[in-house]
C-alpha cells in the first residue's frame, strides 16, 4: 500500500455566519459610504480609512466575535491559545466590474475577511502560491492536467455567506477576480499576538 503525506499544509479557516444579521447590516449601513479611498490598481474598488474596534461600538462588538477565532486560529499556527489583538480594520466595497489586485498583508500574523454582503460566484478571494516559491521552475500546465492540492497555483474560497469570516496567515497571497455581480461589501482586519516565546526569548507585540 502506497501512503502519501501532505506536508506543512496552509491552514485557512471559515467561521460561518459568526457575525448575526443585525450586526452584518449594521456595519454595511455604517461604513458603506465611509469607503471613500480609491485602490491604486481597481476604480471600482475603495476603501475606508484604517480603524481600530474602539472607533464604533460595532467594530467593538466585531472584534469581540472574532477574538476567540483568533485564538483557536492561532493554536494552529504556534501551537498555543495565545491572546491576540486586531491592529487594523477596513471596509472594502467592490462595485460591478471592480477587482483586487494579488497582494498580502505586512506586519501582521493572522488577517482575516468578514463578508458583508452575497458574494457573486466569480468574485470570490482566490488564496495563491507565492511568486518566487520553492517549486520546480519547469511545469506541467495543459487541457488535460488535473488539479490538485499539490499542482494547483491557487485556489477558490468556498462560496461566502453575509456574516461568514475567513482567516489565514498573513503572508498568503491573495486577490479577488473581476466582479460581476452587484456591490460586494466586506471588513479585512490585521491581527497580532500579545507575544511569542521561543525558548525564553520572549518578543511581546503592542496592539
Amino acid at each position: 500500500m502506497d501512503d502519501v503525506f501532505g506536508l506543512f499544509p496552509v491552514p485557512v479557516m471559515r467561521a460561518r455566519q459568526a457575525l448575526d444579521p443585525a450586526l452584518v447590516a449594521g456595519l454595511c449601513a455604517h461604513f458603506e459610504h465611509r469607503a471613500a479611498t480609491a485602490n491604486n490598481a481597481s476604480d471600482r474598488l475603495s476603501h475606508t480609512t484604517l480603524l481600530q474596534p474602539g472607533d464604533s461600538p460595532l467594530l467593538v462588538a466585531a472584534a469581540s466575535v472574532l477574538a476567540p477565532k483568533l485564538a483557536a486560529f492561532g493554536a494552529l499556527l504556534f501551537g498555543e491559545r495565545l491572546g491576540w489583538s486586531i491592529k487594523e480594520m477596513w471596509v472594502n466595497v467592490l462595485d460591478t466590474g471592480g477587482r483586487q489586485a494579488m497582494h498580502n498583508h505586512a506586519n501582521s500574523f493572522i488577517s482575516g475577511v468578514v463578508y458583508l454582503t452575497p458574494t457573486h460566484a466569480d468574485a470570490r478571494t482566490v488564496f495563491m502560491k507565492s511568486p518566487g516559491g520553492v517549486e520546480f521552475s519547469f511545469k506541467n500546465d495543459h487541457a488535460g492536467v488535473e488539479q490538485g492540492p499539490y499542482n494547483a497555483d491557487k485556489w477558490v474560497g468556498p462560496a461566502p455567506e453575509p456574516g461568514d469570516v475567513v482567516l489565514f496567515p498573513s503572508y498568503l497571497m491573495h486577490a479577488v477576480p473581476p466582479n460581476p455581480g452587484a456591490r460586494r461589501i466586506t471588513m479585512a482586519f490585521n491581527a497580532i499576538p500579545t507575544q511569542l516565546d521561543s525558548w525564553g526569548y520572549r518578543i511581546a507585540f503592542a496592539g
